[in-house]
């Protein structure tokens, strides 16, 4: 427990150190708290576009006024929201009207424009004919200036009418002036207001962005003043380069236009949001450009708009997620940041500092608690998991920062469900890699050189199902060549009709002697219902059972080295590895092979620690009066071994295991028969959560803490394989959202953890296998390949465990049983791994913004086909076997 407290603290004060000493306050230049003009939008901050209240746009025009005495409008809509309140606050506008390549609608925003126009002429600066209409190839150049002519026209008009109208009221009232000289002193008032009232005026332009200007150099001849946009995210540029890459495109502007006047008509930078390759969409980053540009604007004079007032949730739709967040106000009317001072850029900075130090030290503490475990172990693991502490953190912060719509919350939902078994397996996984690697060496293993003089009766069953009989020979007469003296062998011919199978078996029954019971029999119950009826003619001496399967030979000195532990009263269970003899017959047996071997060498090992073994069908020996207290076999899961050895346990009996090969025998003959077999295990699995969750629950004492550790970790690890089938689905559907939608670009934050269990998984597997199976990179690659290949299999029996009860046990095909598929065995694994490539295909092709976000989602979708690629490669590895054994 010491160990488990200096790592929960030292782990903790080193994440909140480096939470204090993380840049929580930037100090951008002071500006003045005037700024010229700022684009106004008058919607509600929800996710559709619905248009504010006359209240609520004079309660925006207000807040707004303490900033600016100029907003931008963007449509002739818009306006005649906001102009009558507008008006009344003494305030100016840029008044924009929307055109599109709509020649209706175009008619009806000018028609409502030119109304406005005359009704507020004199609050407005500008008259902007449409909005980067060139840029959108909504309407050719010269289609735009028959507009922005008609305009200047009827500005012209509509000044000149209003001037004559005001002279001739003015001249009116001075006549009514009896005394001769007050009335000569209004006239040269009148005539010289007047001469003012000539130079006031309307600019008429348009607004695109700044290379429009060039390379329609003509337009700006149409134009009172030329409105440029730069917008230096868009560029890709990174914000401490903006003022080199602004200054640039200004200066090419000014050059090529020298006697036209400029506005910037929009500037700005997004505080949330994707990456734009190097340019980064962050508070400081706003805070900084912003504070920046109005110092630069200040220093040169030029006049400009900021893009914009407030943040609009309804453009996530439309803009993907960094539409969104352009304003300096966000949506609920809040300044996201001073104009002078220190800008705090991490608002929930402190709560996040404490949660994630607390949720690290949680991990920590139930990790790694009643483990036996030394100081190294203990500090790096607690430093892993206050790594993954900040990332679940920085994943639950997501909806307080950010504008949520249904699919972001689809995203972040799924994805935070997702993370809880991801967190926990890949915690598990770093676990026994720091045990393996850095912890305690394993000293539960069961001992080379115990002697005993008690030698008690054996009775080994091998049950045999339509057995090759050559296969059942070799494991027969193996059994005779046993050291031990004091044991019976029960051959267990069931359901099996054909004389082919039983007849060799029989007679080879009575050459080897009377210590060899030959049972032909029918049942039910698969295995374990054959096992059952074979008690009955078991020898009443017996004090240990032991099964094999029929295809396994043992060594001679299997029960000598291991019988004498029963002399412990408490152990019920002793379990010997799983290996085969075949391994080197072909390379599709070799990566099988390799695969088995990384469970037993490494996950058996460290539960044995524990006293949490699982219990398989071959190799095990069992206490006979232990396993009539708790039952016997039954018959009501198809995994009957393991189900045996956790009511052993939960009886408070004792396990042990040794690592040391006894046995070996035949590997799956084909992929179907290898898929079949762990398709076998994991519905198992999840047939025995079902049936003893209840000793599970916290308040069961039935089983210790590190076994219910132990046996939960390990169906964590069943259901990551079927959670990464369905979460390659789910991203597979979310693809066509993003490519032609472009919305909901999956964060970081709910990429990275995936990468990071992908990292983890491939280090725990090369180093494990080169530390405890000793095997080298070559066989390392083809057992990573062999267990990435099931994961489609798994996922079907995990969701079969769940939904379907009492499926028929199929039996593992070895030794030459199996019969030719008509159908090819990884059909469905090829037509995913096809849709995973080709998703991140189509991402990176139609990702012509290079936005990071999408990049990274792209490694993530690759990643997530390895597993399917992996049963393609495992299928033209078996296809190339077979064809070396022809030939040979």
């Amino acid at each position: 427990m010491k160990y488990i407290l200096v790592s929960l603290l030292f782990a903790s004060l080193l994440q909140v150190f480096l939470w204090l000493n993380n840049d929580k306050f930037i100090t951008p230049p002071d500006t003045d708290e005037i700024i010229e003009s700022l684009s106004y939008a008058p919607y509600q901050k929800g996710n559709e576009k619905e248009m504010l209240s006359d209240e609520e746009v004079i309660r925006d025009l207000k807040l707004l006024k303490k900033f600016t005495n100029t907003i931008r409008l963007y449509s002739a809509e818009d306006s005649q929201k906001v102009m009558p309140h507008l008006s009344a606050l003494g305030m100016r506008a840029h008044m924009g009207l929307w055109l599109s390549g709509d020649v209706e609608d175009n008619e009806k925003e000018i028609a409502l424009a030119k109304s406005l126009v005359a009704d507020y002429h004199e609050n407005l600066i500008s008259v902007i004919v449409g909005n980067e209409v060139l840029l959108r190839d909504d309407l050719d150049p010269d289609e735009l200036i028959v507009h922005i002519k008609d305009f200047k026209e009827f500005v012209t008009l509509i000044l000149r009418v209003d001037r004559d109208a005001k002279a001739k009221a003015i001249k009116e009232e001075i006549l009514k002036e009896k005394n001769r000289k007050v009335r000569a002193k209004k006239l040269r008032e009148a005539k010289a207001n007047a001469a003012k009232e000539e130079q006031r005026t309307i600019l008429v332009t348009t607004a695109e962005i700044w290379n429009m200007w060039l390379l329609y150099p003509y337009l700006a001849d149409e134009v009172d003043i030329i409105n440029i946009h730069i917008l230096p995210y868009w560029e890709k540029i990174k914000a401490e380069n903006f003022v080199a890459f602004f200054n640039e495109k200004y200066k090419k502007i000014k050059e090529a236009h020298p006697t036209k006047p400029i506005i910037i008509g929009e500037f700005g930078w997004p505080s949330r949001g994707y990456n734009n390759q190097a340019s980064v969409a962050s508070p400081q980053n706003q805070a900084m450009v912003i504070r920046k540009f109005l110092e630069l604007a200040k220093k040169e004079g030029f006049s400009y708009n900021l893009l914009e007032a407030f943040d609009q949730p309804w453009k996530g739709v439309d803009e993907g997620s960094v539409g969104q967040y352009w304003g300096i106000f966000d949506a609920n009317r809040h300044l996201k940041f001073e104009l002078k001072g220190n800008v705090l850029v991490e608002p929930f900075w402190f709560m996040q500092m404490v949660a994630a130090a607390i949720i690290g030290a949680i991990l920590t503490f139930f990790g790694l608690r009643n483990q036996n475990i030394n100081f190294l172990h203990a500090m790096t693991y607690g430093l892993a998991a206050q790594g993954i502490s900040f990332g679940i953190v920085m994943s639950a912060v997501y909806p307080f920062v950010h504008y949520m719509n249904f699919g972001t919350w689809i995203m972040w939902g799924m994805g935070s469900i997702l993370m809880v078994p991801l967190t926990l397996i890949t915690l598990a996984k770093a676990n026994e890699l720091f045990k393996c690697t850095i912890g305690r060496r394993p000293k539960r293993l069961i001992p080379l050189n115990l002697k005993s003089d008690h030698v008690p009766f054996m009775s080994i069953h091998v049950p045999a199902y339509k057995e090759q009989p050559n296969v059942l020979k070799e494991t027969l007469e193996a059994l005779a060549n046993l050291k031990y003296t004091n044991f019976e062998v029960l051959v267990i011919i069931n359901n099996t009709p054909e004389d082919f199978y039983k007849t060799p078996i029989k007679e080879l029954c009575k050459e080897l002697g009377d210590r060899f019971v030959y049972l032909d029999i029918e049942c039910t119950g698969f295995k374990a219902g054959a096992l059952n009826k074979a008690l009955e003619f078991t020898n009443p001496k017996c004090e240990v059972l032991a099964v094999i399967d029929a295809d396994y030979v043992v060594k001679s000195t299997w029960l000598v080295d291991l019988i004498p532990i029963f002399d412990d009263e408490k152990v019920a269970l002793v379990q010997a590895p799983q290996d085969h003899r075949d391994g080197e017959e072909s390379l599709i047996k070799t990566a099988m092979n390799a695969e088995y071997a990384g469970f037993f060498d490494i996950g058996m090992v460290e539960r044995n620690e524990e006293n949490a073994i699982v219990a398989h069908g071959t190799m095990i020996m069992v206490r006979k009066s232990a396993f009539d207290e708790v039952g016997q076999w039954n018959t009501d899961t198809i995994v009957e071994d393991s189900e045996l050895g956790l009511r052993l346990f939960e009886a408070g009996y004792v396990g042990h295991y040794t690592n040391r090969r006894y046995g070996h025998g035949l590997l799956p003959d084909t992929i179907e028969a290898f898929k079949n077999q762990r398709h076998r295990w994991a519905y198992g699995a999840v047939q025995i959560l079902k049936k003893h969750w209840k000793h599970f629950e916290p308040s069961s004492k039935t089983l210790t803490r590190s076994q219910k550790h132990h046996f939960i970790t390990g169906w964590f690890f069943w259901l990551s394989d079927a959670l990464g089938t369905v979460t390659s689905i789910l991203n597979i559907i979310w693809v066509p959202v993003i490519i032609f939608v472009g919305v909901t670009i999956p964060t970081i934050a709910l990429t990275v953890p995936i990468l990071t269990a992908f990292l983890v998984n491939v280090i725990h597997s090369f180093v494990l296998y080169r530390t405890r199976v000793g095997a080298n990179f070559y066989h390392s690659l083809l057992g990573a390949i062999a267990a990435m290949s099931l994961q489609l299999t798994i996922f079907k029996a995990v969701y079969d465990g769940f939904v379907k009860d009492n499926l028929p046990f199929k039996r593992t095909e070895k030794g030459g049983n199996s019969k030719k598929s008509s159908s090819s065995p990884v059909k469905n694994e090829i037509i995913l791994a096809s849709l995973l490539i080709g998703s991140f295909i189509a991402l990176i092709m139609t990702n012509h913004q290079g936005i990071v976000e999408v990049y990274i989602f792209s490694a993530t979708i690759l990643i997530q086909s390895i597993p399917y690629v992996s049963a393609i490669i495992l299928r033209l590895i078996e296809k190339s076997s077979y064809k070396k054994v022809i030939i040979s």
